[in-house]
């Protein structure tokens, strides 16, 4: 049974995610909290897999809370539910450990694959409600800032991967698109992780837009 906690300030928007969470034979909702504080003594106390977090709370917002909660041993996943308004909130929860964001209208079978994807260790950047969300994101990133380990560590095809990655594509998508076994797709990101100390496939995600491998800024 995979276990999740949610998180946000209201009632009416837990209520929501656990009717539609509690209609599933494979997941069961263990945990709520109305603020990250709550968020993190619960994560303390209960054993969960993945949290649905919210980002703007009272007392602690999503982002601390995140940072917290991964930083226990054997940390639960966090999803960030986030809003356009929010999103420079969503980057810096990823960066806290975070394995992904959602916006919060995200269509019911979207946010069960999510769950269940960052619950085997994937990252929420393939569904193209997030994949919508990143291109418009990158209009908000600062050009050319460039943070963290030199791109120039990559190959030239770990590159490619890397882009494609951050422009949502799945492991499939890329190997379809690169003309390559899937199998080889997961090892050249597992390098591209190694290589530029990343913890997951959303921070590459951020990495390959704040580093200016991904420049296309779409007006908004």
């Amino acid at each position: 049974m995979l276990r999740v906690m949610l998180v946000d300030d209201q009632e009416l928007v837990r209520a929501g995610f656990r009717m539609v969470l509690g209609a599933q034979p494979d997941i069961e909702v263990v945990a709520e909290a109305g603020d990250g504080a709550a968020a993190v003594a619960a994560a303390r106390g209960t054993e969960v897999d993945v949290v649905l977090m919210d980002v703007r709370m009272p007392r602690m917002d999503g982002v601390e809370a995140t940072r917290l909660i991964r930083a226990e041993p054997n940390a639960p996943r966090v999803i960030i539910l986030t809003t356009f308004d929010l999103d420079e909130y969503a980057f810096a929860a990823i960066r806290a450990g975070a394995s992904g964001f959602l916006l919060k209208d995200v269509p019911p079978a979207d946010l069960l694959n999510a769950i269940r994807s960052v619950h085997e260790g994937d990252a929420v950047v393939a569904p193209s409600t997030t994949r919508r969300l990143l291109d418009l994101v990158a209009a908000y990133l600062p050009a050319g800032g460039r943070t963290g380990r030199d791109p120039d560590v990559l190959t030239a095809r770990e590159r490619e991967v890397l882009i494609h990655v951050a422009r949502g594509l799945s492991n499939s998508e890329i190997a379809a698109c690169l003309h390559l076994a899937e199998a080889t797709v997961k090892t050249h990101l597992g390098r591209i992780l190694a290589k530029l100390d990343l913890r997951d496939r959303a921070q590459a995600v951020v990495y390959a837009y704040e580093s200016g491998l991904i420049t296309h800024r779409p007006k908004v």
